[in-house]
């Protein structure tokens, strides 16, 4: 049987075509796996590549936000003290000023009390000299007579009369 078949074209037909699919495929389908395999490899060493890449970025970008985040901090910190301190320095211009204003006030009063004290003493010597006048003129009409009212007014006009000339 074995010699029967070694004379058969079609057994070497088909040990030929058996070697060769053999042949390709020993040859062809591990270069094809091994090229997938690479391919699949250098993939997943890019997106590795990437994902670090990434990463970094994340982290750098992390960094930036926590400085400006720090930064933020320090300048509302530094707004915080100037405001306070121009709410001291407010508070304070404000106190020296009504301290001012009050005197101001203070003066005007005691210038007025002045005033009205002065008008009063006025009053009171106008009144003083008018209540004088009135109790000398009673008194002078009381104590003197006719004839002593008329002898005063002719010496009281004569007197009057050389003064003014």
């Amino acid at each position: 049987m074995i010699g029967y078949l070694l004379a058969d074209t079609s057994f070497w037909a088909m040990l030929g075509v058996v070697i060769f699919f053999g042949v390709i495929i020993y040859f062809k389908v591990p270069g094809m796996i091994t090229r997938q395999l690479d391919d699949r490899a250098s993939k997943i060493s890019n997106d590795l590549d990437e994902a670090r890449r990434m990463r970094e970025e994340a982290q750098e970008l992390l960094a930036s936000f926590q400085r400006k985040q720090r930064e933020a901090e320090a300048e509302a910190e530094a707004i915080i003290e100037q405001a306070k301190a121009d709410a001291k320095n407010l508070r304070e211009e404000s106190r020296a000023e009504l301290a001012a204003r009050l005197e101001r006030r203070t003066a005007m009063a005691e210038q007025r009390i002045a005033q009205a004290e002065a008008h009063a003493v006025a009053e009171v010597k106008a009144l003083a000299a008018d209540l004088a006048t009135d109790a000398a003129a009673k008194l002078i009409s009381d104590n003197l007579k006719k004839a002593d009212h008329a002898k005063r007014i002719k010496d009281d006009l004569a007197d009057l009369e050389g003064k003014l000339n």
